[in-house]
């Protein structure tokens, strides 16, 4: 077969691909859009989520560290305290170095914010909305909407009470059905509009340990009572800052469909 042959044929199938005149991105799969209504926050108002791209794994130490190589503003050394707190990379040695037992395919943690927009922004790319990482994370493996099933929730709270999973490796948790990994198992991840959603009553104080970033004090708002998981997501994500670099919290990054 002749190349433009070849080359017509693959256009072709890019025009065709999930019904987008796009191909999908490298490290990135397809998300179709739609309407749902969130588990918490929204006073059960269907919200609708455009076609986009997300990655399929969360950031690795390894991808990080190529950033930060690049940008040395983000350095550990280097970083401005507006943009992160002293906790900044806390398990990495230096600037260039992780610290014993921290591996490089682990999801990077200790970020702030302004750090993992920049890495997103810098790729082309953004962080997800609540929305989006929300309307994906809703599915297992057989189900886009799979928050009806009482064993899909047993196993994100099975996760909650599971400790340092941010030390494991990305990819070793079940793909969901749109072919993302590790949405949930392994770490918490920021969002563009982390903190866009109100939950009633003082959830927390000013305090920076991370014990104190759990507390959940009102659920007014929920759809879902019961749905405690999700919950526990909006609490965390209503008590933290920009400027956060928390243990167990990382990111990955998402695209617009044109």
């Amino acid at each position: 077969m002749k190349i433009n042959t070849l080359r017509r044929l693959f256009f072709i199938g890019c025009l065709f691909y999930y019904g987008i005149v796009c191909c999908q991105s490298k490290g990135m799969v397809f998300i179709e859009g739609s309407r749902y209504i969130p588990l918490y926050g929204r006073d059960s108002i269907v919200v609708e989520v455009k076609d986009f791209e997300i990655d399929i794994f969360p950031v690795t130490n390894a991808e990080f560290l190529k950033f930060i190589a690049l940008n040395p503003q983000w350095q550990k050394s280097k970083v401005k305290k507006l943009f992160a707190e002293e906790n900044y990379l806390n398990n990495w040695l230096n600037d260039h170095d992780l610290k014993s037992g921290v591996n490089l395919k682990s999801p990077v943690t200790y970020v702030s914010w302004f750090a993992a927009k920049a890495y997103c922004e810098c790729m082309g790319k953004r962080l997800p909305t609540i929305d989006e990482w929300e309307y994906v994370a809703m599915a297992d493996k057989e189900l886009r909407d799979a928050r009806v099933k009482k064993s899909y929730n047993q196993q994100i709270l099975a996760w909650y009470e599971t400790p340092k999973t941010y030390n494991n490796l990305i990819g070793e948790n079940s793909k969901n059905i749109w072919g993302v990994y590790d949405l949930h198992g392994l770490v918490w991840e920021w969002t563009l509009d982390f903190n866009s959603v109100l939950i009633s009553g003082e959830s927390r104080k000013d305090v920076d340990k991370d014990s104190n970033l759990f507390c959940g004090s009102a659920a007014i708002g929920a759809t879902d009572l019961m749905n405690y998981a999700a919950f526990m997501r909006y609490a965390f994500r209503g008590s933290i800052k920009a400027r956060y670099a928390i243990k167990n919290l990382g990111f990955r990054c998402v695209k617009d469909v044109n």
